[in-house]
Parts: C-alpha cells; sequence; structure tokens
C-alpha cells in the first residue's frame, strides 16, 4: 500500500496568527513547525498501525516551509519538491494534515486560498474552491481517493462538503481570521492517530473525487490589480484576463497531464 499525505502549516494545533506562517524565517515559526511535524508523524503512525508495512510519502505544502525533513519520522520519505500530488500514480490514498478553510470562509483561522495575501477567491466551473477541493479533484482524476483531513473544524466542515464520509479531526474551533479555541497538542496528536487509522481501515469504502470534470474553467480574482499580461505565469494563450483583478484559465485538459496553467494555478 502506498499512501501520499499533504501538510500545511495553518491547520494545526495552536496556531492562529498569520506572522508564523508567512515568515520563511524557520526559527521565528519553530514551534509551529514542531506542531505541525508531530501531527504528520500521528497520522504516519496512525497508517501504519492499520497497514504496517504501507510506503508513506510526506510533503512539506507550506509555501514558505512547514515541515524539516529530519523531523518526520523515519516510517515516511519527505519531500518539499514541486507538486508531486500531481504524480501520484500507484498510490492508494491521500491524507492532508494541517489543513485551513478557503478564502472568505466565516469565522476560519488563517483562512485563505493559496496566497495568504492576495486571492479574494477560486471558482472552478462555477463553485467556490479553496486548495483542499482542487488537489482533491488532481488526485482523483489520478484514481487516488482522499480519505482523511485534520485542520480546523471549518476546514473539516468544507472538506465534508465535497467528500462527506471523509474522516476529519478538528484541530481547533475558529473564532475569527486570527482567533480560534485550541486543542492540547497531544490531544491533537492521538486523535489525527486514530483518525488516520480509521481511514485507513475504511479505504475500501471511498471513491476517488472527481466531481468536476472538462472542460474546465477556473477563475482567480485577486485583491490587488493585476499587472499586465506580459507579466507572471498566467501571461499564457490559455488565460483571459477579465478584469483588472481576475484571471479565467479555460481547457478541455486532462489533470493527470495539466498544462502549466492549471499546474500553476492548483
Amino acid at each position: 500500500m502506498k499512501i501520499f499525505v499533504l501538510t500545511d502549516l495553518e491547520g494545526i494545533a495552536g496556531l492562529d496568527s498569520f506572522r508564523y506562517t508567512r515568515t520563511a524565517d524557520p526559527e521565528h515559526k519553530a514551534d509551529a513547525m514542531e506542531q505541525l511535524a508531530r501531527e504528520t508523524n500521528a497520522a504516519v503512525a496512525g497508517i501504519q498501525e492499520t497497514s504496517p508495512d504501507a510506503e508513506v510519502t510526506v510533503w512539506d505544502g507550506h509555501g514558505s516551509g512547514g515541515l524539516r525533513g529530519e523531523d518526520v519520522t523515519d516510517d515516511a520519505t519527505f519531500t518539499d519538491n514541486g507538486r508531486p500530488y500531481f504524480e501520484l500514480d500507484g498510490y492508494d490514498a491521500m491524507l492532508f494534515v494541517g489543513q485551513h478553510a478557503m478564502a472568505g470562509t466565516v469565522d476560519a483561522p488563517l483562512r485563505h486560498t493559496y496566497s495568504s495575501r492576495n486571492v479574494a477567491y477560486y471558482k472552478l466551473n462555477g463553485s467556490y474552491v479553496g486548495e483542499f477541493a482542487c488537489r482533491a479533484l488532481v488526485a482523483g482524476h489520478q484514481d487516488v481517493p482522499t480519505v482523511f483531513i485534520s485542520g480546523d473544524d471549518k476546514a473539516c466542515k468544507e472538506a465534508e462538503m465535497f467528500i462527506p464520509d471523509i474522516e476529519t479531526v478538528a484541530t481547533k474551533q475558529g473564532k475569527g481570521e486570527e482567533a480560534a479555541d485550541h486543542l492540547d497538542s497531544d490531544v491533537a496528536c492521538e486523535r489525527i492517530r486514530e483518525g488516520a487509522a480509521r481511514a485507513v481501515t475504511r479505504l475500501d469504502e471511498f471513491e476517488p473525487y472527481t466531481r468536476y470534470h472538462p472542460p474546465y474553467e477556473l477563475e482567480i480574482r485577486h485583491l490587488d490589480p493585476l499587472p499586465p499580461k506580459g507579466d507572471g505565469w498566467w501571461r499564457e494563450n490559455a488565460v483571459t484576463r477579465v478584469d483588472k483583478h481576475t484571471i479565467r484559465i479555460e481547457g478541455d485538459v486532462d489533470l493527470t497531464n495539466p498544462p502549466k496553467e492549471f499546474y500553476y494555478a492548483l
């Protein structure tokens, strides 16, 4: 069995301030990185309780760095390169650890979609989506089900909106953009271990998430005005500038081998 664990920093217990997530300085966010490692290792332990021979890959999905490889258990393979969730051939399931809710979610701590500074929303084929739905969809079109999420309570509810039977563990209860009531660190890790174990036990119950199909229309609205079309990754012909804040990417594409416009957006 092969399992992919996708991690992010904002959804861990004990963290509710962007000043510890936006920085690239590992010293400034050391406590948060240590907690993410603990929660990630707990998920790996839960997986291996159910499937001792499982091959587990852990990816650091936090843009400015959320995990140190040396903090990840030797029972998993760590990577922080690229977007490996586009390369899941042979994997049996994907799990999320440390996930946050999408931009605009009421009372969700550290809510955002890809950029915590400058994205107002993503819409895919007319529906608001966040990082969870986008990445679960990419995995689903590779025939890999998403079976578990840990993060704040709003992120868990968001995941259930797309995958109703997903195993969830809420590490904190959101009270605002930078406010939450948190589980104790040890309690959060224990619940994550138990939840990951349940998810792997139930693996046969899950279907890959493939709710959206081509042709795709991905609309991205930014808070700040965009530069001229000649600047940035979105200058490609498949990208339309809707207004000074918004772009639209359209295509009848295969998400298992996406063009770079979709690859970089998702």
